[in-house]
């Protein structure tokens, strides 16, 4: 049994005659009849009974075609699918990310690739770097953003950017007339910091350790956002980098580069056994393209 065989026969039944489904299948009337006779041959029951010279479907034949019917559907489905997906690709793609870059670049990202695929849906994940890379790896999400720290082994990865780290005063602090800060002008300052697994933290710690700064950190988190509105709230100063701060509202305190520099490398990472959709290479371009 082949799909042309199956083909026919579901072509007589709808079309009633041999010669009719010949026309619409495009072929002659005895190639019709030679597949016909070779399908019930190889099945090993009548499908028509020949009534002057009418194909009358047996009932072995209708109870049949109901099962054919249902095999073409499934064509149909399958033909349907293969076009949506020739024209939307995958439908969607899933962003692990870690929090400096979710209110900055990843947005403008996510900007730029819905005007052009709008129909392609975007999950983003904000995660810590080693969350971000074991979503990557295990398959969960397709791309990830994450800081150099992480264990490379097993994953695709490229250099994404790197940023420099800044400190945020609150407006009106002493500090906002310096051009540039360093450690001896944090030292008994009040200090909002990362966490102390944190990668930037751990350069920072030890730039304060060399300069023998005891700094003072009264609120450590995780997300530079968070790091933003406690600076603007007058809490206290803060690090952030570049990136970080794109797209947050900066009327409420000022940059200044801190020395000596700190600098963070953050990476595009991607599952290592797996091709990328057309729908991701354009994502990824658009990642390239925001930075």
């Amino acid at each position: 049994m082949n799909y042309r065989q199956v083909e026919v026969f579901a072509m007589i039944m709808k079309a009633g005659t041999a010669s009719h489904a010949a026309e619409l299948l495009n072929i002659s009337q005895p190639a019709v009849s030679r597949s016909l006779a070779e399908f019930e041959a190889e099945i090993g029951f009548p499908l028509f009974d020949r009534v002057r010279n009418r194909l009358v479907p047996t009932p072995e034949a209708k109870l049949f075609y109901r099962d054919v019917e249902t095999s073409f559907r499934g064509m149909d489905t399958l033909r349907a699918s293969a076009a949506w997906i020739r024209d939307r690709g995958a439908g969607e793609i899933r962003l692990a990310c870690r929090s400096a870059l979710s209110s900055s670049i990843v947005p403008k990202a996510i900007s730029g690739f819905h005007a052009a695929y709008p129909d392609v849906k975007v999950t983003l994940h904000v995660l810590w770097s080693r969350d971000v890379r074991d979503r990557v790896a295990s398959g969960q999400c397709d791309v990830g953003l994450a800081a150099d720290e992480i264990d490379v082994a097993g994953i695709h990865h490229q250099k994404f950017l790197s940023h420099r780290a800044l400190c945020a005063i609150p407006l009106g602090h002493s500090l906002c007339d310096h051009q540039v800060i360093g450690p001896q002008e944090l030292e008994g300052q009040s200090l909002i910091n990362y966490v102390p697994e944190d990668r930037l933290r751990k350069q920072i710690d030890h730039v304060f350790a060399q300069a023998g700064v005891t700094p003072n950190n009264i609120v450590e988190t995780i997300y530079a956002s968070t790091v933003c509105a406690l600076v603007s709230s007058g809490v206290g100063v803060g690090f952030v980098t570049t990136h970080a701060v794109a797209g947050v509202d900066e009327s409420r305190f000022v940059l200044r580069p801190f020395e000596p520099a700190v600098s963070m490398r953050s990476l595009l990472i991607m599952p290592s056994d797996r091709q990328k959709s057309q729908h991701l290479r354009a994502f990824i371009n658009c990642l390239l393209a925001a930075r």
